[in-house]
This record gives C-alpha cells, sequence and structure tokens, in this order.
C-alpha cells in the first residue's frame, strides 16, 4: 500500500517532469557544450540557479564552486545530490551540441545527473506550491567529483548534511537500457586510491648491474609482487585490486637508471579493509625493494571509501521505480570497481546511488570517461521522475 499522500503527490511530480522535459534535454546539451573541470564549475552553477531559484527553491552557493538548494518547512530533511564536473578527455561525437572546448568533455554523464536533478527540483517545487510536500527537500550540486578526495567532502565541510536524514543520488549506466534502473543493496562502487612510488638507487651500466643498484628491475618487482602481497594480506572477500597506469624509468637500453617511478591505483570493496590498505602497501613496498638496496618513497592518497548503499534506501528506491517506472523496468546492480565520492555522504547519513540507463535500446554499447560516450537524452526524465519519487516516498514514510 501505498503510504499517505505519496500517489497523488509522485503523480504530479512525474507530470512535471513531462512539462520540462524537452527543456532539460535542452538544459543537458548546453552543459555539454559548455563543459567545466573540477573546480571551475562557475557558468554550470549559474545555469542551475538560473532554472531553480525562478521555482522558489532557496540558494546558497558554496565557496570556490557548488550549489546548495533547500525546500520546504518542518519535518524530515531528504537530500539529493548531482555532480557538475567535466573530464579532461576530447569529445569524439559529431553531434551539434559537441563539447566547444578543446579536450574537455562530459564523458562521465555529469550533464545528464545535472539536468536530472533540475528536473526533480522543478517537479517538487510544483509540490510544495500544492502543498503535497511533507517536509524538506535538499539539493546538492557538487563540484569535483572527478578528483580525489572529491567534493564531496567539500559540501559537507560547509553543512551540506546537517539535518539531512537521507540522501540519494544518481549515475548514468550505458550498460542499462534507457527506461530502466539498476539497483543494489551493500557496496555498489568500491574506495579508490592513488599510490606513486618513487625509487632512486645508483644507475650504471646494463652489463654490470653487480655495481648498480638495479632501480628497473626492482621496479618491475614492485609492479609484478605487490598486488601478490595484497592479495595474500589482505581478506580476498574485500576485492582489493591494484593496477598501474604509470611506469616510467629510463631513457637508453643500455643504461640502468637511477631514479623510476610507478604510479597506480587501489580498489577496495570493503570499508574495513580500506582503512587499512595503506599501511599494508607501504610495508610491502619497502620488503620487496629491500633486497635491490634501492631507496623507495611511498605517496599514498586515500582517494574516496565505497559507496555502500544502505538496505532500507534502497527499497526507497525499488518502490519507486515500481511506481514511476514500473515493476520490469528495474534490475540488479552490478559491483563495480569504479571510485565515486558519493561514498564520503553515506559514511554519516543512511542512503542510496542508483544508476540510470542511458542506453538507447539496441544500440551499441558505450563506456564512461571515454570521448565517444552517447546517451539517450529520455534518461534525462526517468532519472528526474525517480529522484523526485524516491524523495517524496522518504518524506511520507
Amino acid at each position: 500500500m501505498e503510504p499517505t499522500g505519496v500517489e497523488e503527490s509522485t503523480a504530479l511530480a512525474a507530470a512535471v517532469v513531462e512539462k520540462h522535459e524537452h527543456d532539460l534535454v535542452e538544459l543537458r546539451r548546453d552543459l555539454h557544450r559548455h563543459p567545466e573541470l573540477a573546480w571551475h564549475e562557475q557558468r554550470t552553477v549559474a545555469r542551475v540557479i538560473e532554472q531553480l531559484e525562478p521555482a522558489g527553491w532557496s540558494i546558497t552557493r558554496t565557496p570556490r564552486s557548488g550549489v546548495v538548494a533547500d525546500l520546504g518547512e518542518g519535518g524530515r530533511r531528504v537530500a539529493l545530490r548531482a555532480d557538475l564536473d567535466a573530464l579532461p578527455v576530447a569529445d569524439l561525437t559529431d553531434d551539434p551540441w559537441r563539447s566547444s572546448v578543446a579536450g574537455v568533455a562530459h564523458a562521465c554523464g555529469h550533464d545528464v545527473h545535472t539536468s536530472a536533478l533540475v528536473g526533480a527540483g522543478l517537479a517538487l517545487a510544483d509540490v510544495h506550491r500544492a502543498g503535497l510536500l511533507p517536509g524538506r527537500v535538499r539539493l546538492l550540486f557538487q563540484p569535483a567529483e572527478e578528483v580525489m578526495p572529491g567534493g564531496a567532502k567539500h559540501l559537507i565541510s560547509h553543512g551540506a548534511l546537517e539535518g539531512v536524514d537521507r540522501i540519494f543520488a544518481l549515475h548514468c549506466d550505458p550498460s542499462v537500457d534507457v527506461g530502466a534502473v539498476a539497483l543494489r543493496s551493500g557496496p555498489i562502487t568500491s574506495a579508490a586510491d592513488r599510490v606513486d612510488v618513487r625509487l632512486e638507487g645508483s644507475g650504471g651500466h646494463t652489463s654490470r648491474p653487480h655495481l648498480t643498484e638495479d632501480l628497473t628491475f626492482a621496479l618491475a618487482k614492485i609492479i609484478s609482487e605487490l598486488p601478490s602481497v595484497l592479495s595474500r594480506r589482505m581478506d580476498p572477500r574485500a576485492g582489493v585490486s591494484v593496477v598501474w597506469g604509470v611506469i616510467r624509468a629510463g631513457a637508453a637500453a643500455n643504461v640502468i637508471p637511477d631514479h623510476g617511478v610507478a604510479s597506480g591505483t587501489v580498489r577496495i570493496l570493503e570499508a574495513g579493509a580500506w582503512a587499512s590498505c595503506e599501511a599494508v602497501v607501504r610495508e610491502a613496498v619497502l620488503d620487496i625493494v629491500r633486497p635491490y638496496g634501492v631507496t623507495a618513497t611511498v605517496d599514498y592518497l586515500q582517494g574516496v571509501p565505497p559507496v555502500v548503499n544502505d538496505a532500507s534506501s534502497v527499497a526507497i528506491l525499488a518502490a519507486t521505480a515500481d511506481r514511476v517506472l514500473g515493476p520490469l523496468h528495474r534490475t540488479e546492480a552490478e559491483q563495480s570497481l569504479g571510485g565515486e565520492d558519493f561514498g564520503w555522504y553515506l559514511e554519516q547519513v543512511p542512503g542510496a546511488l542508483f544508476r540510470l540507463g542511458t542506453r538507447a535500446p539496441g544500440g551499441p554499447r558505450y563506456d564512461l570517461h571515454q570521448g565517444d560516450l552517447e546517451v539517450d537524452e529520455s534518461a534525462i526524465g526517468h532519472g528526474a521522475r525517480m529522484l523526485a519519487g524516491a524523495a517524496l516516498r522518504t518524506l511520507a514514510d
């Protein structure tokens, strides 16, 4: 049975989203055409405010970048979050709204997230005017999701979670057909840390490695052995993964260099393992290189925690999806080793992130963080209805 008032308010919200759907698509195209990198989302912020302030939202711009918007009086408060920033990736599409900024593109779908949250905001404003909003809603338009440790901590430090009882967010998923959402209780994304290992030692001629500290060989040992060490030192159920992205040493085939660098990411699904992983990595690196006499310096940046969805929040999303999309349009989300700074919010309040299908049925399957990413723009309306509906169901429970 629907909680009192949810049926009427959700239907009104859905109707408002439908009324604004064309404008939301145009907003997404405008944001896509003018992408902004982390901490520089000033034009994007201005566009958000331009949409929401006339609708009755109380707007607070956070220092540096970001927007917090509030609506409603009394009762509980639910928060909805979208991220604003683009990526340093070239737009490889040929859409008329392709990026006008060289080397910068919304290759992760944050333009869709922002537009969907604006749509939810417009819908909730109409619900409030109709006297059907049984509490308070806060919209968080967050900067800098694509950098570690993420702009979530910035908003939290400026009071974004004060008085918030539950929080929801969405993320584009180009592997899920448009019109559907993917849900999962527990870890849905992993912690993501960065590790940089710098080695120094006496270089020399490759014909006389015994007279050097063979730094290149030691670097190779770190690359191959650190993942193996972690697979034995850490609980295998924690899903620890180390992948290297930068390996740099030397410039000549017959010269052992005197310095080298390995940089990569460490990803962990379990929060407890995340807390202890840095110490294990530091100790393991020193143990691996000790036989070779080189000096190792480890810089370890603890980036973002895993996103661990609260089961009761996922239940709210499931009921919302059944109401606004239909029960055949939700599926089980796979766990991902991708990082998402929404995890910082979930360390303080219950909530959940859901995956929003953006794949055109029968169309090609794209990947995130790639310049050729295409989305079916009808996903924006679906995302807006999901966010608004989850807020209304939370407040009515």
